[in-house]
């Protein structure tokens, strides 16, 4: 039995912590308790949250309480905080989506050391927005790594992966979802191999490597002058934060799904221009290509399926739709961290 710090913020790793607890959430009751118990929590300290901004605590600390395990949330990961890790006399600490850069002393304390579960297959995407990138960037598959951290971002040697498939209609959140039950199979193979000294960990490519950001608000624009695969992918990719949006009659218009036609472009249609609409989606003209706009949202309202919306609000044939510049979202070096 390993005892085990678990580090994270993010409702992702729900489904491994069930997997650990043994609970029947996970569907598989009592399959992690033969592996590790989890004896303590580390994760961000409580968030004002929503349209009321209700300090709450989030999904990872809600997990711990109700099984009475441990907490502790430092605003920034200190001496103290080491002390309180090594109090636990742990024999892992698991890490996933925490949010704190953890110094060499912190990841050397566990017995065994420190792993992360990455949201990419390494040494692709490493950074901050994985599963955003790999989708909005139309990569066809990626999938959780089980690595060592090291002080160098998400570099460390990779001991196995759990590969996810991307569908054409699969938004982030899909891929999420996804995501998260892949966390299961990965640490059943990985977490009794570790324990019993026969886990290898292979040293990444830094040649392959490459990274993504943290994505801002300015990320929501579309530009159509892209290829509609390339368009598509990003609308995908960026829901539900920060989403992608263009403008019509003067108001925002938030896209939610989208994909590429296989209808036959339209001769002399501009980027962004409708040229029809079908059952599924608006269609819109595209540097090359037809996008097909599967979900709209105008302000105040829902989202809905295009065939929906647009028996509320038309967008006649001919309108065209503004593009704007899209930031890039991958880079084969690491993007220079903002400060604010």
């Amino acid at each position: 039995m390993l005892r085990i710090v678990f580090m994270g913020s993010d409702a992702i790793a729900l489904p491994a912590l069930n997997w650990l607890a043994g609970s029947a959430d996970a569907g598989q009751a009592g399959a992690g308790r033969a592996v590790g118990e989890v004896v303590a929590v580390f994760t961000q300290p409580d968030r004002a949250v929503g349209r009321g901004q209700k300090v709450q605590p989030n999904a990872i600390k809600q997990w711990a309480l109700a099984r009475g395990i441990p907490v502790h949330q430092p605003e920034r990961f200190g001496p103290a905080d080491r002390e309180i890790l090594a109090h636990h006399s742990s024999d892992l600490a698991l890490v996933m989506a925490y949010g704190h850069i953890l110094k060499d002393d912190v990841i050397a304390t566990p017995r065994l050391g420190t792993v992360n579960l990455h949201a990419s297959l390494l040494p692709k995407l490493r950074g901050a927005s994985p599963i955003q990138t790999a989708v909005a960037t139309g990569e066809p598959e990626t999938g959780v790594a089980f690595m060592r951290i090291v002080a160098e971002l998400d570099a460390g040697p990779v001991a196995d992966v759990e590969r996810v498939p991307i569908g054409p209609l699969d938004t982030a959140l899909d891929v999420e979802a996804g995501m998260a039950a892949a966390c299961v199979p990965l640490l059943a193979r990985a977490l009794p191999k570790l324990a019993a000294g026969q886990l290898e960990f292979v040293p990444q490519d830094p040649a392959r490597a490459t990274f993504c950001r943290k994505l801002e608000k300015t990320d929501s624009s579309v530009d159509f002058r892209r290829p509609a695969s390339e368009v598509a992918a990003r609308i995908n990719g960026l829901m539900p934060w920060p989403g992608c949006a263009t403008e019509w009659a003067g108001q925002p218009l938030k896209l939610g799904l989208a994909d590429v036609a296989e209808a036959a472009a339209v001769s002399g249609a501009a980027p962004g221009e409708v040229v029809g609409a079908e059952a599924t989606g608006l269609l819109v003209a595209c540097g090359t290509g037809l996008v097909r706009l599967r979900r709209l949202q105008r302000p105040g309202g829902r989202m809905l399926p295009a065939d929906e919306f647009l028996r509320g609000c038309p967008i006649p044939v001919g309108t065209v739709l503004p593009s704007r510049e899209t930031p890039p979202l991958v880079s084969d070096r690491p993007f220079p961290r903002v400060r604010k």
